[in-house]
């Protein structure tokens, strides 16, 4: 299976990016993740660029990072490795000067949907899928700088539900809950989408800049240090059993240690 692709297209002041590897569902490999960092630093550092926009193809935002990248892994220290090149790029995106805005379609799981997370409007369609469902497929955790972007977009106890029990949220759940902004059916997404970034591009960008700015910062300021837990995780047992179990389609055996 190919390694992907992320592409970053600029037009009338809106950068739209897409998650190209269709057949995976647009699991993000190591490429890919690459090519979003230097999509990132590009909207950054162009100045025409007022909203930018991620989307995936063939129905699916993003289902994760690809499972087959963690065979590799051989130390709690490759672990923390991945969690820090994890938050290099979400913190790009995070921090860019121009709101964002996900469509999310089909699955936005794990890291697609810490991806979403850090956007500032989302709007999916009525079949999306979001979770981080990784207690019941992998055995792995999020970052403590992860966990902390979810339960402030979630909320505590539904972020607990979504990484304890691996619920998934509905596209209805997650309107309730405020974490998209509208539902549009799949024929009307794109304008949808349009309307979205008509509004963004007749704000005032410096006030949203800022605005931004200002929410990520007390995020931020709440973050500790968690780089024990995830040496904790990536050293286990259960880790090792959870990614050959997922490569294997089967379902793992914890040991819980």
């Amino acid at each position: 299976m190919s390694d992907g692709e992320v592409h970053c297209a600029v037009a009338d002041g809106v950068a739209r990016i897409v998650f190209d590897r269709p057949r995976a569902r647009n699991a993000l490999t190591w490429a890919m993740y690459d090519r979003l960092a230097e999509a990132c630093s590009r909207i950054a550092d162009d100045a025409t660029v007022r909203v930018a926009t991620l989307r995936g193809t063939g129905g699916n935002f993003v289902a994760g990072t690809d499972i087959g990248q963690f065979t590799s892994f051989a130390s709690p220290e490759d672990g923390v490795a991945y969690e820090l090149r994890m938050e290099a790029v979400i913190a790009a995106l995070e921090a860019l000067p121009v709101p964002t805005v996900a469509v999310l379609e089909g699955a936005a799981m794990a890291g697609g949907m810490m991806l979403a997370t850090v956007c500032d409007i989302r709007i999916a369609a009525p079949g999306a899928r979001m979770g981080v469902p990784i207690a019941r497929t992998l055995g792995n955790c999020l970052s403590i700088a992860n966990t902390a972007r979810l339960v402030a977009a979630l909320g505590q106890e539904r972020a607990r539900r979504v990484l304890v029990l691996a619920d998934e949220i509905s596209a209805d759940e997650a309107l309730a809950c405020g974490f998209v902004a509208q539902i549009a059916a799949p024929d009307s997404i794109e304008e949808a989408l349009a309307a979205v970034c008509r509004r963004l591009l007749a704000n005032a960008p410096m006030t949203m800049r800022v605005a931004k700015e200002s929410i990520r910062r007390l995020r931020a300021a709440a973050s500790l240090d968690g780089n024990d837990l995830v040496r904790l995780i990536y050293g286990s047992e259960d880790f090792r059993i959870g990614v050959r179990a997922f490569l294997a389609k089967e379902r793992p055996q914890w040991w819980g240690r």
